[in-house]
């Protein structure tokens, strides 16, 4: 990692930290919940090295980029608006874009109200959905999953535990880690989130509604440019609540035209667990 570089760019009224790797075509990588750049690590080098420029950035509210305060800052229209202007700052009109849950969420979007700035757009793990202008999403989840999901959790502005009590400890901790992250790389997110705060990006689940509400408008609207969707066939996301057969079936493919959908064999965090095959997936559509 040691030719990665990193900066902090102005854009959109905040202080974003981008790290970057490699000359040629702009590929953007976008980040989910809870994470930062590091957790494209293998795909920076990988596509560096067949001759791309890649620019993983910590999203707002993560790591080394700002922290706005207040969840109303967190809206997909901050969100695209952020990566507009990193566009914008690296002097490039178009990107392909590669996004992970929460950032596979700004993929769609930024394709979706930028079209002409996406040259294609590799999502894992969330699908495109249809807006629904009288749903509320955290209430529908809290209905459908209960209080205990942790999306519903975060929607209360005071996380706090009893005295004497870590918030994390009410999180259960496996005896041994997966096999696909190792004690020293789980560290650089521990150590970063210890360092930057979790306030942030928790601002991106209290902001679900009023996300919801702004983009019920384009009800309806397709995304129109070219799209790999990569999801893991033990996604508890894809297992539950019919997201397979809507993956698989026709109404997916009549708001994502121009799709090619891939199911590896894995779990939520696709690019760690099977780095070497989502990079591959990546190459072969960008090069297609």
């Amino acid at each position: 990692m040691n030719e990665v570089s990193h900066q902090r760019i102005k854009t959109n009224g905040i202080w974003l930290h981008i790290a970057e790797q490699g000359t040629g075509p702009l590929v953007l990588l976008l980040h989910g919940f809870p994470e930062i750049w590091y957790s494209w690590r293998h795909q920076i080098t990988f596509l560096a090295n067949h001759g791309y420029h890649v620019v993983a950035p910590d999203l707002r509210g993560y790591g080394d980029s700002d922290s706005p305060l207040s969840p109303t800052a967190y809206t997909i229209m901050h969100l695209v608006g952020d990566i507009i202007g990193l566009l914008d700052h690296l002097g490039e009109q178009q990107a392909y874009v590669v996004g992970h849950d929460w950032g596979a969420v700004i993929g769609w979007h930024l394709s979706l109200f930028r079209p002409e700035r996406v040259k294609g757009l590799i999502n894992l793990s969330v699908p495109y959905y249809d807006r629904n202008p009288n749903a509320k999403l955290a209430e529908f989840l809290t209905t459908t999953y209960g209080d205990g999901l942790y999306i519903s959790q975060f929607q209360t502005d005071n996380l706090i535990a009893p005295p004497g009590v870590e918030i994390i400890d009410y999180l259960g901790t496996p005896s041994t880690l997966p096999p696909w992250i190792s004690e020293e790389e789980l560290q650089v997110f521990a150590d970063k989130f210890q360092e930057s705060g979790f306030t942030g990006s928790l601002n991106y689940y209290r902001a679900m509604d009023l996300n919801w509400e702004l983009t019920a408008p384009w009800q309806g609207s397709k995304i129109t440019v070219p799209v790999k969707f990569i999801v893991g066939e033990k996604d508890l996301g894809f297992e539950i609540n019919g997201t397979r057969q809507y993956v698989q079936g026709s109404v997916f493919k009549s708001l994502v035209p121009d799709q090619e959908v891939v199911i590896l064999d894995g779990h939520h965090f696709l690019q760690q667990e099977k780095h070497q095959q989502v990079s591959e997936e990546i190459l072969s559509f960008l090069r297609k």
